[in-house]
């Protein structure tokens, strides 16, 4: 058997931003090569990879997902595998989820699907949000039509190996923003000759806050996030005639969060017509559709779960983050589950954050058990 901690390992150390992951793509066609996949198909315009293990009679399409993107989180741990990219390190655990996908497939080219086919997607660019929308663009997914789709996650905070899943929303839909002010400055001196931003800025911001639900249990839950609030430039002499704020918007459901984007937008519009020569310009961004979960893929998981030797839990509520994996479910039945990574692991995205290679055979364990059981 392949030494998957190493190539968890050399994954790290490639370590590459969304829609950069040149390197870490290479490395992965490399490897897979090795496990004779019937056909592997790239993209001209991503670094996605599907590969198809096909029995060539009938029977079920099943895709399994991992994503090989990194984050911009400086490498601050002293690994001897740490990241070899300035600013950007694996937080997010993409090295260890595409290592499990990897093994996947050297089971799958150890015992090959006896009816239907396997498909294996590594997926780039999962952390902006784009890459399952250019796998569906690409069209490749009309040829196959999978029956069911898998994608695992791993859980900081969760019993090393447990694994957690709901029917329904299982992570939130979420979509980020950018909005531009754009007024007229003045000499610092003569205020009265500008068209400042701030108290549209002030507005905007107060009354959008004004609209979080914070109570998950609640079907009306969202949550808006100011991440950036900034007017005028660091120029003492000049009035501020610009500003720039950046919001995030989430949901448990896609119709919530497209009533959130509306509100916003009437918000927008009412504050800046309020001030003179002020216009404001939205730009929407990194959308993540909810990933909905079917009651059949769950029951699956859980048997595969139980034969497995691991522990289940049912979650009563979804996580509030996005995942990529959600547009796909909103083409195709399947199901995200959550694999725990550690009582004691840092948060997703903390500098400190390393995926633990015990959780790489754990993967690659359930995942054949759910290949296998389904073929």
């Amino acid at each position: 058997m392949t030494d998957y901690q190493q190539i968890r390992h050399t994954l790290h150390q490639l370590a590459e931003p969304s829609g950069q992951e040149i390197r870490t793509h290479q490395f992965i066609l490399e490897i897979l090569k090795k496990s004779c996949p019937t056909h592997i198909h790239t993209f001209e315009n991503s670094r996605n990879i599907l590969a198809v293990y096909d029995s060539g009679g009938e029977g079920p399409t099943l895709l399994f997902r991992g994503d090989f993107d990194a984050v911009r989180v400086e490498e601050t741990l002293p690994l001897p595998y740490a990241s070899q990219t300035a600013g950007v390190s694996h937080k997010c655990g993409h090295d260890g989820h595409t290592a499990i996908l990897l093994g996947l497939a050297e089971e799958l080219h150890l015992h090959r699907p006896t009816v239907g086919r396997v498909l294996l997607f590594f997926q780039a660019a999962e952390e902006t949000g784009e890459g399952a929308a250019q796998l569906l663009q690409s069209g490749i997914l009309e040829s196959y039509r999978p029956d069911r789709l898998f994608a695992l996650h791993n859980i900081p905070g969760e019993e090393l190996g447990t694994v957690v899943c709901k029917t329904g929303s299982f992570t939130c839909s979420v979509i980020s923003c950018d909005l531009l002010l754009h007024g007229r400055t003045s000499h610092a001196a003569e205020p009265q000759k500008a068209v400042c931003p701030y108290p549209a800025a002030r507005t905007i911001t107060d009354r959008l806050l004004s609209l979080n639900q914070y109570d998950m249990r609640r079907n009306d839950f969202r949550l808006i996030t100011l991440c950036e609030f900034r007017v005028g430039e660091t120029a003492y002499g000049v009035t501020a005639g610009h500003g720039v704020l950046r919001f995030t918007l989430r949901a448990k459901e896609d119709e919530l969060l497209q009533q959130t984007k509306a509100e916003l937008a009437r918000i927008v519009e009412n504050a800046t017509r309020d001030t003179a020569e002020l216009h404001s310009q939205i730009i929407w961004k990194e959308y993540f559709a909810a990933s909905r979960n079917e009651g059949t893929a769950v029951a699956q998981i859980q048997s595969a779960a139980e034969a497995c030797g691991l522990a289940y839990r049912q979650l009563e509520l979804p996580f509030s983050w996005g995942e990529d994996f959600g547009l796909l479910t909103q083409h195709y039945p399947g199901a995200l589950f959550g694999l725990g990574s550690g009582t004691s692991q840092p948060s997703l995205h903390n500098e400190r954050f390393d995926f633990p290679d015990a959780l790489v055979p754990i993967g690659i364990q359930l995942f054949s058990q759910l290949a296998h059981q389904n073929s």
